[in-house]
């Protein structure tokens, strides 16, 4: 019990210093550049106080769950007996890990939903836009991006394929797609890759990325561990802007059709 606090009150020192120089900007500029005082100060104080508590409790949750999770997982789904193959026999082909591809796709869709900052976008959204942009509709599609974006990203971790090519080819398609998505969507399209790699999918999804990249045979951790987030962040704006675009398509053959 008393190493448990003792270890929570090292990681809240941790967390405050961490979130300090936050602090210091916001007040500073509150006190010295706009110069006045900061309204309902008691409420903010709780406010700031049940964020580094709750920050706290979350990178405890990361190293007692998440991680090892991820490693668990990769473990057993990479498992020569899992997948049906003799490891003795020769080099095992991409499409054994069938399974490993599925799941990677189920965890990047399902947290994608649950993430807190995409439900606060999209909320967002659909109240600025009067119901144009439906926030089940925007949520859906990001996370059906997340879980493309990450299996992907297990496709080239498993082959070994170049990083470069699949980024590029990615961001070459969104340049594409911006040409001709409408005006109205691209800002939010291009926020909702970021507003997906947050405190739910990134230690998720990177648990997972290291935990395969020691489990499948020649892989480094180092080298193909890390990577997955950019995917995560990609193809979600790839998502968005064909939500609308498709969107697009049939109010015009609604309208079509009526006249």
């Amino acid at each position: 019990m008393i190493e448990g606090l003792i270890n929570f009150a090292l990681k809240l020192g941790e967390t405050c210093r961490d979130v300090l120089p936050i602090a210091v900007t916001i007040l500073g500029f509150q006190l010295l550049v706009i110069r006045r005082p900061i309204a309902h100060p008691r409420k903010i104080l709780i406010g700031f106080a049940s964020v580094l508590i709750g920050i706290v409790f979350f990178l405890k949750g990361l190293d007692m769950a998440l991680f090892p999770l991820g490693d668990l997982m990769a473990a057993q789904l990479t498992t020569p007996e899992f997948i049906g193959v003799d490891p003795v026999a020769g080099k095992i082909d991409w499409r054994d890990y069938v399974w490993v591809y599925v799941f990677a796709a189920s965890i990047g869709f399902t947290t994608a939903l649950a993430e807190p900052s995409l439900l606060a976008v999209a909320l967002r959204a659909e109240q600025i836009s009067g119901g144009t942009i439906r926030a089940w509709g925007l949520r859906f599609s990001v996370a059906l991006g997340v879980g493309f974006g990450i299996a992907l990203g297990i496709f080239r971790l498993v082959t070994g394929e170049e990083f470069s090519l699949f980024i590029v080819a990615g961001y070459i398609m969104v340049m594409i797609q911006t040409r001709f998505a409408p005006k109205l969507i691209l800002g939010l399209a291009y926020d909702s890759g970021a507003v997906t790699t947050s405190m739910v999918t990134v230690p998720m999804i990177t648990a997972l990325g290291l935990g395969l990249a020691k489990a499948i045979p020649g892989r480094d951790p180092l080298l193909d561990g890390f990577g997955l987030i950019a995917f995560a962040a990609l193809f979600p704006v790839i998502a968005v802007l064909s939500y609308a675009q498709i969107a697009q398509w049939l109010n015009k053959a609604d309208l079509l059709s009526k006249t």
